[in-house]
């Protein structure tokens, strides 16, 4: 997963949290506060009360009689005063139940005992819970609207803060991952960011990547010189070998100069091989051919069936016959197919099979595997199959180990797969996987 889509969905996830944690706590939170403005409430008119009796003395209120009782017309706040003998109730703010005019109703009340003039009174003042909370429902409603609006614009703002931040990152994972492919002939620029992290990581992998091809152009021009170099002693060599086996000399001389010859033209190819590689890394070949891939592998199956017929071996090919490969050299990818069905037949039993099928998968990619019930690879060799410099086992002691470099240098050269399977004992699968812009209509 993206970091990118790693942070939106950990940013998402909060804030529903935020947001499931606020809806279940928004009817308390309301409540409360609608209680608390409802006891403020009742402290103003309590003190609005004893303003007036300041003013005007209590017998304002009484005008003659023992209490005193005030009610709204829906009776949802009143105030009451009386006089009393000791005291009544402790001064309190509370919730409790009021019979009015033959109605039970639950008031929210503020009681206070006070003395005036050496009497005794009690103040009442009370609201109605239900008007008190006729708000709630409305208010968490609004509540919830602008929630979601905050929540909608935090989320667009930390996408595109998210995005702004990230968009470094994503420029160095294209331009220099992505889009980028060894051997690294493009010259890279910098990537503009603020970030001192994506600017450190930037820098790194240039370097890194520029060390890399550097430590690769040496490589490569040395394989290429000292394979060119080592070709004028070889020639040389060959040709006063061949004009002494021409000259009269004992057959033992004879013999020593045939192993000599052998050598050599094993050496030889080594150094054919080499500069098949080296000429494959340095792009000398033109990748403008349509090839009948069928036809191709007939080719090189008939080419190799003396090879076939002296160990007994029996192929079977499945192959769509008319299907066309372009943008490719066809010389080059003979070679890839003539190393595998090669070694198909160098590493197989005695009585053997090979099995050559072809077929598409899901993305329109053509693969073509070669599978051969030979000895098998190793499970600690196949990682170093394809590596020129080192070299698995051979109980054949034939080829010169480069074949399947080769193998690889072409499926690179032209942005094509190979895989391998392989059962100790039971066989080898190598499978050159074509991607769907290589196939023809």
């Amino acid at each position: 997963m993206k970091l990118l889509t790693k942070l939106t969905l950990f940013s998402t996830i909060s804030k529903l949290v935020i947001v499931l944690l606020f809806v279940w706590l928004l009817p308390i939170l309301v409540d409360r506060v609608a209680f608390g403005y409802a006891d403020y409430r009742l402290k103003q008119q309590e003190k609005k009360v004893f303003d007036v009796i300041k003013t005007n003395g209590i017998d304002y209120y009484f005008a003659g009689d023992s209490t005193y009782g005030s009610y709204t017309l829906l009776k949802e706040e009143y105030v009451s005063l009386e006089k009393a003998n000791a005291l009544v109730y402790p001064d309190t703010l509370q919730t409790a139940e009021r019979i009015v005019e033959g109605d039970t109703l639950n008031y929210r009340m503020l009681i206070r005992n006070f003395d005036y003039n050496d009497r005794h009174y009690t103040l009442e003042i009370g609201k109605t819970i239900a008007s008190i909370r006729q708000y709630n429902v409305p208010l968490q409603r609004i509540a919830l609207y602008v929630l979601a609006a905050l929540v909608g614009i935090t989320l667009l703002t930390d996408l595109f803060v998210t995005r702004t931040l990230l968009r470094p990152l994503s420029n160095i994972i294209r331009d220099k991952l992505i889009n980028s492919s060894f051997p690294f002939r493009q010259t890279f620029k910098p990537v503009k960011t603020s970030t001192a992290d994506f600017r450190y990581l930037d820098e790194s992998l240039m370097a890194l990547m520029q060390q890399i091809t550097q430590d690769f152009e040496r490589e490569r021009a040395f394989t290429s010189n000292a394979s060119h170099e080592l070709m004028t002693p070889i020639g040389i060599l060959q040709t006063k070998m061949e004009n002494l086996m021409l000259s009269e000399i004992d057959e033992a001389a004879q013999q020593r100069l045939i192993d000599m010859m052998t050598i050599l033209a094993r050496l030889k190819r080594i150094v054919n091989a080499l500069l098949l590689i080296s000429r494959i890394e340095n792009a000398q070949y033109a990748r403008t051919d349509v090839v009948n891939i069928d036809q191709l592998i007939h080719e090189i199956t008939d080419e190799l069936s003396d090879r076939m017929e002296s160990k007994n071996i029996t192929l079977q090919s499945d192959m769509q016959k008319n299907l066309q490969l372009k943008q490719l050299n066809r010389d080059l990818i003979f070679q890839l197919f003539y190393n595998l069905i090669t070694n198909a037949i160098r590493y197989n039993r005695e009585g053997g099979r090979i099995d050559i099928s072809g077929s598409y998968d899901n993305s329109g990619s053509y693969a073509i595997t070669i599978s051969d019930t030979g000895q098998g690879i190793p499970d600690d060799e196949l990682n170093v199959i394809f590596n020129r410099f080192k070299k698995g086992s051979n109980p054949t002691g034939e080829g010169n180990g480069l074949g399947l470099s080769i193998v690889q240098s072409i499926a690179g050269y032209h942005g094509i797969t190979v895989s391998v399977k392989s059962w100790p004992g039971a066989g080898t699968a190598f499978t050159v996987t074509f991607p769907q812009s290589m196939v023809a209509e």
